[in-house]
């Protein structure tokens, strides 16, 4: 029993290789505008600037940080239908995952069928 809660808290941190690894993350959130992206990180030292997709942003925190940046701005700076952006701390550049169907276009379905197995 105890040999499988280890092998399923190892399985869990493989399945979140950003949040394991101390990369930044993206979630979506209110914020006064409408919706925002707020994307947060770690980074050594608080004065290291952060950039996304190449646009320099001012963040809130020291080495913990975070940005909320509005959907438009992020669809602005991002190819269309984009699922990651990108996040420069210092020179260090890594790519983000974004919310699913974040930049995408949205289908109207006339029927969706569900059925069980």
């Amino acid at each position: 029993m105890l040999g499988r809660l280890i092998l399923g808290g190892a399985l869990a941190a493989a399945a979140t290789p950003a949040l394991a690894a101390g990369e930044p993350v993206t979630r979506l959130v209110d914020c006064r505008s409408g919706s925002c992206l707020l994307v947060s990180g770690r980074r050594e030292d608080a004065a290291t600037p952060v950039a996304i997709n190449g646009h320099a942003v001012p963040v809130d925190g020291a080495r913990k940080w975070r940005v909320r940046l509005p959907v438009d701005t992020v669809r602005s700076w991002s190819l269309p239908h984009a699922r990651t952006i990108t996040v420069a701390v210092g020179g260090k550049a890594s790519e983000a995952r974004l919310p699913l169907g974040l930049l995408g276009r949205s289908e109207r379905l006339t029927m969706l069928v569900v059925r069980a197995k």
